[in-house]
């Protein structure tokens, strides 16, 4: 079975750091680009970032950018996303997902074929 399993969540203070890990099973990694997506109580889900399938290319949406990065490890079939200088901003339930076809753009979750079950993030002092 295909699966994608999320970690890394944790409760940290504002302006802490946290890495979250994606880890893949029963595909191939490097085929699918690979995007991170959060969703906070009554909002919806947004795009955080986005990463291709190589690596090569990645994306962040402006609320985060120069504060958190993504990186893939596909011989450990490995996504991760590091976040520093948390904000309580950043509080929700963190998502990755893997679409198998580079659009240039991936922010849609429609364009994403597999999902994990989250994990959750909160920023609180």
């Amino acid at each position: 079975q295909l699966q994608l399993v999320e970690s890394g969540g944790d409760l940290v203070q504002p302006g802490g750091s946290l890495r979250l890990s994606c880890a893949a099973s029963g595909f191939t990694l490097d085929y699918y680009a690979i995007g991170w997506f959060r969703q906070a109580p009554g909002k919806e889900r947004e795009g955080v970032s986005y990463i291709s399938s190589s690596g090569g290319g990645t994306v962040y949406a402006d609320s985060v950018k120069g504060r958190f990065t993504i990186s893939r490890d596909n011989a450990k079939k490995m996504v991760y996303l590091q976040m520093n200088s948390l904000k309580a901003e950043d509080t929700a339930v963190y998502y990755c997902a893997a679409s198998k076809v580079w659009y240039g753009s991936l922010w849609k979750g429609r364009l994403y074929d597999y999902w994990g079950q989250g994990t959750q993030v909160t920023v609180s002092s």
